[in-house]
């Protein structure tokens, strides 16, 4: 362990200024029409694991390969609109996860936007027109 890592891990386990002391886990939830219809979009279009699914709380959670931070899907019976948060992944190579996105199907807010020597960033709905986003870092720090 480095001790740029040893400093980070102290950092995350201690009170920050407002004295909440974060384990560094992240959970986003995403309200959904269809836990049947969604799980298996948010697997094989973005290649999400299944973690657990309780069908007695309309609920399921995935992984989604960054370490301690998951995706919560919530079944509701109204979903999208305005006001919601907007999950935003990074990704190595934007092209290729737009292809990726363009080979399921997915619609997309317009071609990917660039802002340069900072970051390029590409908007995609799922299946409820929940607003998701790649962004890829342009800036040699990410």
């Amino acid at each position: 362990m480095t001790t740029t890592q040893s400093l980070d891990m102290d950092a995350r386990s201690q009170p920050n200024g407002a004295g909440i002391a974060y384990d560094g886990g992240l959970t986003c939830a995403i309200g959904v029409s269809s836990l049947d219809a969604a799980i298996p979009w948010y697997s094989e279009v973005l290649g999400m694991t299944l973690l657990y699914r309780r069908d007695d709380i309309a609920w399921a959670e995935l992984t989604t390969g960054v370490d301690r931070v998951n995706v919560g899907l919530s079944q509701n019976e109204s979903v999208g609109g305005a006001g919601g948060a907007t999950l935003t992944f990074g990704v190595q190579d934007i092209e290729a996860a737009k292809a990726a996105l363009d080979a399921a199907g997915v619609r997309q807010d317009g071609e990917i936007m660039e802002i340069p020597e900072m970051v390029k960033l590409l908007t995609f709905y799922d299946p409820d027109g929940n607003a998701l986003m790649f962004y890829q870092d342009l800036s040699g720090q990410g």
